[in-house]
């Protein structure tokens, strides 16, 4: 169980630090605002966007958030990679950036793994 604990931290802090702390502190930045103007959106997407990101990493590393809270992170998160890797392939067509979100999908469902095994062996206990 230490191992899936440790799983579970490190998948769930490279979440924070990429969906967390770095959208906290580069939001603003011109370079920030011109690549949620570059896929169409309008920029108050951006800031409504970093807003909801923000919650949801606090709701991940917060451990006495309810689970069915955590679930809805969970799946905001998923919703959020899924959709930046369809922009950036129907803006800028099949390339790096196009993958570069389902990475962090792939981590996400790594740290969602280990959280669901450690509620297992918590139930059991």
């Amino acid at each position: 169980m230490k191992s899936t604990k440790i799983i579970f931290w490190i998948t769930t802090i490279i979440i924070f630090l990429f969906e967390g702390v770095m959208p906290a502190f580069t939001s603003q930045t011109e370079v920030a605002k011109e690549g949620i103007r570059h896929l169409g959106y309008p920029e108050y997407f951006g800031n409504a966007l970093v807003v909801f990101k923000i919650v949801g990493v606090l709701l991940l590393v917060i451990p006495t958030i309810p689970n069915r809270v955590k679930e809805w992170a969970y799946a905001g998160f998923a919703f959020d990679f899924i959709f930046a890797s369809i922009s950036h392939c129907a803006v800028d067509g099949i390339g790096f950036l196009t993958f570069f979100p389902l990475i962090f999908l792939a981590i996400l469902v790594i740290s969602y793994i280990s959280y669901h095994k450690l509620l297992n062996y918590k139930a059991s206990i």
